[in-house]
Parts: C-alpha cells; sequence; structure tokens
C-alpha cells in the first residue's frame, strides 16, 4: 500500500498517540530469522564438480541462517545468537572455520551512541568498540503488515563490511588474472571482491516507538521488523512486550578492546597465514 505525504503523516502521528508502551521503563524482546542466499557460480573452485559444490552451499546456508534475540529499551539493546543446542557434528573445513568468525553478543547504545561486541577469534577474546554507523535514511511512504505491526519503508545506502561473508563474490578469470599480473605476492582476496556499498531496505513499525533493530540497524523512528540488504534478509517473527522476567541490559566488558578496523585487520592477517600454511602443505604434498 502507497500513502501521500499527507496520509503517511496522519498515519505516523495516529501510530505514536496509539502506542501502548507508554510506560518509561519499558522492556521489550523481538527474535529475528537472518537468511542469506548463496550463488553456486560463487562458490569453491572452478574444477569442483556440481554436487561438491552443492554440498558446501548446504554448510554455508546452514552458517548462515540463524536466530538472533534483540532485547532493548527506549536507549539501549543487545543482540544475540538463539542459544539452541546442536547435534554432534564431524563437520571440517569451511563449516568448521566459519564458527571462528562467527559474531558475539552486539550491545547498542543510542543516548551514548556506542556499539560494543564481544567476538572471540581463534580462543581469544575481543571487545569490539565503535561509534554507531549512521545512515542516512530515506522514509518513504509504501507500507505493509508485518504480524500485527503496521510498518513503513525507508531505505539507504550502507559501506560494506570488508569482512561479511554474505557480500562476497567472485572475480571474474580476468580480473583476477590481471591483480595477480600486477602482484608480486599472492592473497587470499585476489579472487574474491567485496562491493563498496550496499543497499538497504528496512520495515519499521511506529508502534514500537524505539530507535532499535537487529545488527548494528537503528536510527528510524520506529523499530524496525525487517531489513533486506543484498542477498541476506534478517525478519522479525515474534515480539514480546514487558516480559514479565526483565533482563539488565548491559554493556560487555571483557575481552582486548579494540576498533573495528584493527579487529578487520587482525582477522586479515590471520586468513594470510591461514593461506600459506595451506599452500606449504598442499605444494610439500605435490613434492
Amino acid at each position: 500500500m502507497i500513502l501521500t505525504k499527507r496520509g503517511f503523516q496522519i498515519v505516523l502521528l495516529l501510530l505514536f498517540v496509539s502506542i501502548t508502551t507508554t510506560a518509561q521503563d519499558f522492556q521489550g524482546k523481538a527474535y529475528y530469522f537472518s537468511k542469506t542466499s548463496v550463488d553456486m557460480a560463487n562458490i569453491g573452485s572452478r574444477q569442483m564438480s556440481i554436487d561438491q559444490k552443492k554440498q558446501i552451499a548446504d554448510r554455508m546456508r546452514s552458517m548462515f541462517e540463524k536466530t538472533y534475540v534483540l532485547t532493548f529499551d527506549r536507549e539501549a539493546s543487545t543482540y544475540k545468537e538463539e542459544e539452541i543446542l546442536e547435534a554432534p557434528t564431524s563437520q571440517h573445513g569451511f563449516g568448521r572455520r566459519g564458527r571462528n568468525f562467527s559474531g558475539g553478543m552486539q550491545y547498542k547504545n543510542i543516548k551514548s551512541q556506542q556499539i560494543l561486541q564481544d567476538q572471540e577469534f581463534f580462543g581469544k577474546q575481543f571487545l569490539i568498540t565503535d561509534s554507531l554507523p549512521k545512515l542516512d535514511w530515506k522514509l518513504g511512504t509504501e507500507t505493509k503488515q508485518i504480524g500485527q505491526y503496521l510498518c513503513m519503508k525507508a531505505t539507504a545506502t550502507k559501506k560494506a563490511d570488508a569482512l561479511d561473508w554474505r557480500t562476497m563474490r567472485r572475480r571474474n578469470r580476468s580480473q583476477t588474472a590481471a591483480i595477480k599480473k600486477d602482484s608480486t605476492t599472492t592473497a587470499i582476496t585476489d579472487e574474491i571482491e567485496i562491493p563498496n556499498e550496499i543497499e538497504v531496505t528496512a520495515w519499521y513499525t511506529p508502534q514500537i516507538p524505539v530507535s532499535q533493530g537487529p545488527g548494528d540497524y537503528w536510527g528510524l523512528p520506529g523499530l524496525i521488523l525487517e531489513i533486506n540488504t543484498d542477498k541476506t534478509i534478517i525478519l522479525c517473527s515474534k515480539i514480546i512486550m514487558n516480559p514479565e522476567h526483565k533482563e539488565t541490559i548491559e554493556a560487555p566488558q571483557k575481552g582486548q578492546s579494540i576498533s573495528r578496523s584493527e579487529y578487520n585487520d587482525t582477522v586479515k592477517e590471520k586468513m594470510e597465514e591461514m593461506r600459506t600454511m595451506y599452500e606449504g602443505r598442499r605444494n610439500k604434498r605435490r613434492n
């Protein structure tokens, strides 16, 4: 449904007036499901069979399909993967390494404009600390219903995370050959490219007037219930307002304090170290 500008303003006003969560100390929980589509053409080496690529694609989907819980109040929130019991697995390779790149609990504080993430990487604990990223949201007039909530559309352009596996794409052969020709060393990024920017579409509900959302998304006049970005969709499946047992929303404290850019550099160094070690073993077996 598309509203006129005047109609949009009236609906927005009425929704704010009709808010039932008027208590200053209210708290809520929102459950999100994250799903990323996988392009078979970008998987594995070009010599792999279709069946081999399909197996890797299934592992990647399993790694990217997760459920998260956002616990929020008017000023702060925590966002973390829902704890589930996993069956024992003998999974090797990509699946096992993927766990070293999965994020821990994320804390956002709208008042202090701060975002922190508890992150373990190859057995070492980090506390990634940065200021909240600000997106230039464009508020639209299109609406849709998500569950019992009337949602409104907003769009923005976001700088891509250099280590977000969900946005990575394989370069074509000519691009890869040109990079290797101009370089004296081989890097893990030679065959991979990441877009500089990605388009983001958000659906938010003024019925819950908090400037919160999943992951590092925030800044809209209502809770964000859906995010569409590149190949990933994050969708809210359940909301509990003012739960009987409220949680204390606190910033994480443990781990080596490090900025996002410093952490990304640390990860890249480890990736290159692993690549060098793997190639050394492979060359040794050939000899």
